[in-house]
């Protein structure tokens, strides 16, 4: 019998032998601890959330706060954000009418997505991801599709979210994928000069903190024709006038040589994402529609999803996100005055507490028994031996709360806020 042949993987863009290998480890400890595969009720009036099930170290009925929430401004549990899902519903009279948009839709999508390009100042195309919208957008930078027909280097940093990083095998098949260091200006001028197009990959603003260089992106983009795709879905509705976010609060003037994707799960409240066009042309947008992959498939924002975008963004043209804005800095401010991080000083809602990996766990495990969740972070979320505790701010948190966690990440090892950290903020 003939022997058969067994495949070594060429590990050009992923490795899962080592990104499972290291990281299910981390993740299996997470469990075990009660950091990870919780089940718990939602007090929206309160905030406070209340195991189900019970655990070896986190009993049913244990209560704690999230402070590993990505809504931002509280937005998700607004009255008015809910009684807009409802409201589309009664009004539309159907949860999801499947088919794909290129063929036939109702209006309820195209509703929002003129109310959110009014908001944002571009066009917008909703998706009911942000990672959905990435490997549609992705391919079709690379094919020169979207672009200026050319087929460019595809430069993705370092870091970018994983939703990006998984599309480079894809683009590869459409031309040439290399990894930078993290915002290495030098080295995407180096390849703008030797390469007739380049595109650039990289969040606006980071899952781990901080925001990308986008005044020096923008002037490579006037120099070279620089493309560049942004993941800015942290930031919006936390950041700029409007909700605008950090990449169309700080870009001078975008074109169609920008592109960003937003989700409207985090901050904005809802579900679902929006991909923000500048002068893009009409065929542009078809081309889009018809070959971005699952941004085109039957399997558009519902119509609850729509009405909450809808109540949401009226939210945003309101003094109300002003305030709730105002509400989340002052809370990111005393979370500073308390914990040292790398990001302190800045509005970003997301701070990194550091630990060792042989420590993390046994952290995170002692702040939830104390009714605070953090969630700690690992390879390959982050680089190995750099494991921290992931604390995200939000505007409903209160001062006594912020205080009680601040003193109970200190005592299990996180570095009070010292003289810099606090002469920052003043």
């Amino acid at each position: 019998m003939t022997e058969r042949q067994t495949i070594t993987p060429a590990h050009r863009y992923r490795n899962n032998d080592k990104l499972i290998g290291i990281g299910n480890e981390f993740w299996d400890m997470s469990e075990r601890h009660g950091l990870a595969g919780i089940v718990a009720d939602y007090d929206a009036g309160t905030g406070i959330l209340r195991a189900t099930e019970g655990h070896d170290f986190i009993p049913a009925g244990h209560e704690f706060v999230n402070f590993s929430c990505c809504s931002y401004l509280d937005l998700d549990s607004h009255p008015k954000v809910i009684e807009g899902a409802v409201d589309a519903l009664r009004r539309y009279g159907v949860l999801d009418h499947c088919i794909a948009r290129s063929r036939v839709q109702i209006p309820a999508m195209q509703e929002l997505e003129i109310s959110l390009g009014e908001l944002f100042g571009g066009q917008v195309v909703c998706s009911i991801a942000a990672s959905t919208a990435t490997f549609g957008l992705l391919p079709l930078i690379a094919s020169g599709h979207l672009g200026n027909g050319t087929r460019p280097l595809m430069i993705f940093d370092k870091n970018a979210h994983v939703s990006m990083a998984n599309v480079k095998p894809v683009c590869a098949d459409e031309t040439e994928v290399v990894t930078s260091r993290h915002h290495d200006l030098d080295f995407i001028e180096d390849m703008c000069k030797k390469y007739a197009q380049v595109a650039y990959v990289c969040d606006g603003s980071d899952s781990l903190g901080g925001y990308a260089p986008v005044k020096e992106l923008a002037e490579l983009q006037d120099r070279y024709g620089l493309l560049v795709y942004y993941d800015d879905s942290h930031s919006l509705s936390a950041y700029g006038e409007r909700g605008i976010g950090y990449v169309r609060t700080h870009h001078p003037a975008p074109d169609e040589r920008t592109i960003t994707v937003v989700t409207l799960n985090k901050a904005f409240g809802t579900s679902g994402a929006a991909v923000v066009l500048d002068g893009q042309s009409k065929q542009t947008l078809r081309i889009i529609e018809r070959f971005g992959g699952a941004l085109n498939y039957s399997q558009l924002l519902d119509t609850a999803s729509v009405g909450a975008g809808l109540a949401s963004a009226e939210i945003h043209r309101t003094d109300e996100l002003t305030t709730l804005q105002d509400r989340l800095y002052g809370n990111i401010e005393l979370f500073d005055s308390l914990v040292h991080t790398d990001q302190a000083g800045s509005t970003f809602p997301i701070r990194l507490v550091p630990m060792s990996d042989a420590t993390v766990i046994e952290a995170g495990r002692r702040v939830i028994e104390a009714g605070f969740y953090v969630s700690p972070v690992f390879f390959p979320i982050v680089a190995r031996g750099t494991a921290g505790l992931r604390v995200m701010m939000r505007a409903g948190q209160t001062e006594q709360q912020i205080r009680d966690l601040g003193k109970v990440l200190v005592e299990v090892g996180a570095r009070p806020a010292g003289p810099p950290a606090a002469e920052a903020l003043r």
